[in-house]
C-alpha cells in the first residue's frame, strides 16, 4: 500500500475518533478509554517483543551466514 494512502487512512481516523469524542460526555469517553487503553497497550507490547525477537533471529542468520561464507 502506498505510504500517502496510509496517511491518509490514520488522518480519516484521527478525524473520525475525534468527532465521536465530542458527541459524547467527557465521562462516557473517560470510560471507553479506560476500558480501550489497556488491551491497545498490551498489543503495542506485544508488537515491540516481536519486532525485537525478529530482529534478534535475523542477527543470528545473519552471523551464521558470515561463518559460512
Amino acid at each position: 500500500m502506498h505510504p500517502i494512502i496510509k496517511v491518509l487512512f490514520g488522518a480519516i481516523l484521527l478525524v473520525g475518533s475525534i468527532a465521536v469524542i465530542y458527541q459524547y460526555t467527557l465521562d462516557e469517553f473517560y470510560l471507553v478509554a479506560k476500558g480501550i487503553v489497556p488491551p491497545f497497550v498490551a498489543l503495542l507490547g506485544l508488537f515491540i517483543m516481536w519486532l525485537e525477537l525478529d530482529e534478534l533471529r535475523i542477527e543470528k542468520e545473519l552471523k551464521s551466514a558470515k561463518r559460512k561464507k
